[in-house]
């Protein structure tokens, strides 16, 4: 199985570096070639460094690790590659209010999940993960031991699920399903299982977690 990971900032760039420790091969793409060239090189043999297009053919899942609005553009420009995959979506929709703080961008009552996930091929396979924990979080959480650190995920799709859990273990974390698409908006930014909303920056055991859903 390959996953592609789009975009290599700070969430992209530490789920290739968790995924490819992990034993996960790897296509990586950016806008910036060199970035991802420089990053593959970094992580070893199972990790190699394409075009955004190429990346996405070649995938079986799909990890669309960039700013809301350019997944948005690439779920548009690239459905035909799309059709049949698992897509994975970390993102979160956000905007600065006037005081210059981070708001949802979000229309009223929909998450940024629902929105993609509606976006998508009609047999594209969607998962939201990786985006309930920030990027420093995802870093020194990887691996807690004696119980690994819970990572959230949502879907309605069984492969989905699969693929996400696997992922999700591979990267030194717990997997624990927090519902479906209708459920994305909680393990969002300012939801009650996201580490930025309400767990304000708690780490959950499988058990705690799982008395939370």
């Amino acid at each position: 199985m390959t996953t592609a990971i789009i975009g290599v900032g700070n969430i992209g760039a530490t789920v290739a570096r968790q995924l490819a420790a992990g034993g996960e091969n790897l296509l990586i793409a950016s806008q910036s070639k060199e970035t991802a060239d420089t990053l593959a090189a970094e992580l070893g043999s199972n990790v190699s460094s394409t075009t955004v297009d190429d990346a996405i053919a070649r995938s079986d899942s799909v990890i669309l690790a960039v700013w809301f609005n350019v997944l948005k553009d690439i779920v548009s420009s690239d459905a035909a590659e799309l059709v049949g995959k698992v897509i994975i979506d970390p993102s979160n929709n956000l905007k600065p209010d006037a005081e210059g703080n981070f708001v949802s961008a979000n229309p009223e009552g929909v998450s940024a999940g629902e929105q993609i996930a509606a976006a998508l091929p009609a047999t594209a396979k969607y998962v939201k993960a990786f985006g309930a924990l920030p990027a420093e979080l995802l870093t020194s959480a990887s691996g807690r031991t004696p119980e690994r650190a819970v990572l959230f995920y949502a879907t309605d799709d069984d492969e989905a699920a699969a693929t996400a859990e696997r992922l999700i273990t591979a990267a030194g974390f717990a997997p624990v399903k927090a519902g479906g698409v209708a459920d994305t908006r909680r393990i969002e930014v300012f939801g009650d299982l996201h580490a930025m909303g309400g767990l304000d920056g708690r780490l959950l055991t499988v058990a705690e977690a799982r008395a939370k859903i």
